[in-house]
């Protein structure tokens, strides 16, 4: 980064080249492109700035005047969009806002629509809601395995991208894009759009015309782009992001930093844009002709048939369940610690079992999963579903309230039986859509029968956990399925007795407990559940 300079009005060539440390490159914030967008057809605007500049007149006059925050009503009222989807976009915008002095940021799940949203976090929100993801690229044999699937739709040619087997028969990770992939592909769209977002947080100075050179922005205005970058790519540590740029390093915090035009602040942004680039590049060349890193994978891709799954250290971070075929995983709130990750994604999985316990969860494109929730807001599923069936959470550990705390995890409210399901289309992907199913509302989930839920015990191998406080699940079970549950150990009980009691000579009692080992094993492989076991075999 360059060195400061004096005034905020000195020219922009003081900043000619941003320092090479990569400790100091700019990155984009993955959350809201990752967890961020949402398949609302109104949301995704054709031009962002034509669209957002009068929707900012029409929020910033409906919204409180001294804290320019605007509620689900306003929001509602103003894009013409129902109150559901606009408390959706609140609660969205506060699991993956980036400064924890916004009072959202730590709000209460039932109140994040009283305490409503700043109107400029609010603004670049919808703005980026126009991204298109990176796709993966298409396999050169597709028909060789197009059968991987278990059951077919109208939409799998158009929305369906690879199925977990065939990211393991195709050699995915040259398929799927990396993470430097995706974060050069965020750039690239921040770099094309930086002016447009900038002209949302700028405001003209007094008697300077309106014309683009009059437009400045406050040290205040400038905050708001940490929603959308940082410095060192697990985040500024909490340092603010003004204090890297020179033109508001080392302002004085008793007296209000002099504006910057908005031209200085966009050569540079754009500077620094063009050098984290240029790093990528460099890296990416280097990998070319070295062995694959470890660090480009996401979750560990299991096979239909062998179904041992283990969390990588994951470059996208563990709230990203991706590609698993078969198998059972558990996402402990201690994988969700961390001041902006509060929210876990499930995308392209197939007869997967997932128990989480975190803010909010998004479902898409999944097919016969079982889904164990504690979650404080609605599940969000979209895309192409099938068979899915969500249940109240039922498993825990010693420090599991510990790490639910440190993330904001509410154990009194639970909203795993409440799914709200958007369109079959993500108008986030490059695809092409047939006319019409555009308007195709995603398959919901059911609920799980209560004669089929059971708790999940998580083995403490270690020894570790008795430390923790949790002594039992913290999420209050549903009468129904607790009902079954006692039901179930009722019967459980009386069999046992039955057994224990049944005048039976020796050779008789190992017949039988012979033929309930059988049968035991029937079942296992016959629900699935042996899996489970497979899960817990060490390598």
């Amino acid at each position: 980064m360059s060195d400061p300079i004096e005034t905020s009005t000195s020219s922009s060539n003081s900043a000619k080249e941003p320092s090479p440390n990569p400790l100091s490159l700019l990155h984009p914030r993955r959350e809201p492109f990752e967890h961020g967008l949402l398949p609302i057809p109104k949301l995704v605007f054709t031009d962002p700035t034509q669209s957002l500049i009068p929707l900012k007149q029409s929020l910033l006059s409906s919204s409180d005047t001294t804290t320019r925050r605007v509620d689900s009503a306003s929001l509602s009222e103003s894009l013409q969009i129902s109150l559901d989807h606009a408390r959706l976009v609140l609660d969205t915008l506060a699991s993956v806002l980036h400064s924890d002095s916004d009072p959202v940021f730590s709000s209460k799940p039932e109140d994040i629509d009283s305490v409503a949203a700043d109107v400029h976090d609010l603004l670049l929100f919808l703005y980026i809601q126009s991204y298109k993801k990176l796709l993966p690229r298409t396999h050169k044999d597709s028909a060789a395995v197009a059968d991987v699937w278990p059951s077919t739709s109208a939409f799998d040619g158009y929305l369906s991208a690879l199925s977990p087997l065939q990211l393991v028969r195709s050699n995915s990770r040259r398929l799927m894009p990396s993470q430097a992939d995706e974060e050069a592909h965020q750039l690239s769209y921040l770099q094309k759009h930086l002016a447009n977002i900038l002209s949302l947080l700028a405001e003209p100075v007094e008697g300077e015309g309106e014309g683009e050179e009059s437009l400045v922005l406050t040290m205040d205005r400038f905050e708001h782009l940490g929603f959308l970058i940082q410095f060192d790519d697990k985040g500024s540590g909490g340092t603010q992001l003004s204090q890297h740029a020179p033109f508001f390093a080392n302002s004085d915090p008793d007296m209000p930093a002099v504006p910057v035009p908005a031209a200085q602040v966009h050569d540079w942004l754009l500077q620094n844009i063009a050098s984290a680039l240029e790093h990528i590049s460099e890296r990416a060349s280097l990998k070319e002709n070295g062995p694959a890193s470890a660090s480009d994978q996401d979750v560990a891709m299991a096979d239909a048939c062998t179904t041992s799954i283990k969390a990588s250290p994951s470059a996208r971070g563990s709230s990203f369940i991706e590609g698993i075929s078969k198998s059972s995983l558990v996402k402990q709130a201690s994988d969700l610690k961390g001041s902006s990750v509060k929210a876990v994604r499930v995308e392209h999985c197939e007869r997967v079992h997932v128990i989480t316990a975190a803010k909010r969860i998004c479902i898409a494109n999944c097919r016969e999963c079982v889904f164990f929730l504690g979650v404080n807001q609605r599940p969000l599923i979209v895309g192409d579903n099938h068979k899915l069936q969500v249940a109240p959470y039922n498993t825990f550990y010693a420090h599991l309230e510990e790490h639910m705390n440190d993330v904001g995890v509410e154990a009194t409210i639970n909203r795993w039986d409440e799914p709200l399901t958007l369109g079959v289309v993500d108008p986030h992907d490059s695809l092409s859509h047939p006319a019409g199913v555009s308007d195709v509302q995603a398959e919901s989930a059911m609920r799980l029968d209560p004669d089929q839920f059971t708790n999940f015990l998580i083995p403490d191998w270690f020894g570790g956990e008795s430390s923790g406080s949790t002594k039992g699940n913290p999420f209050p079970l549903p009468d129904v399925y607790s009902m079954a549950q006692q039901r179930n150990q009722k019967n459980l009980g009386e069999i046992k007795q039955l057994l224990r009691e049944a005048p039976l000579e020796e050779n008789r009692k190992r017949e039988l407990s012979s033929a309930l080992h059988v049968y035991f094993k029937d079942w296992l492989y016959a629900s699935g559940n042996i899996r489970q076991l497979y899960c817990l075999q060490g390598d």
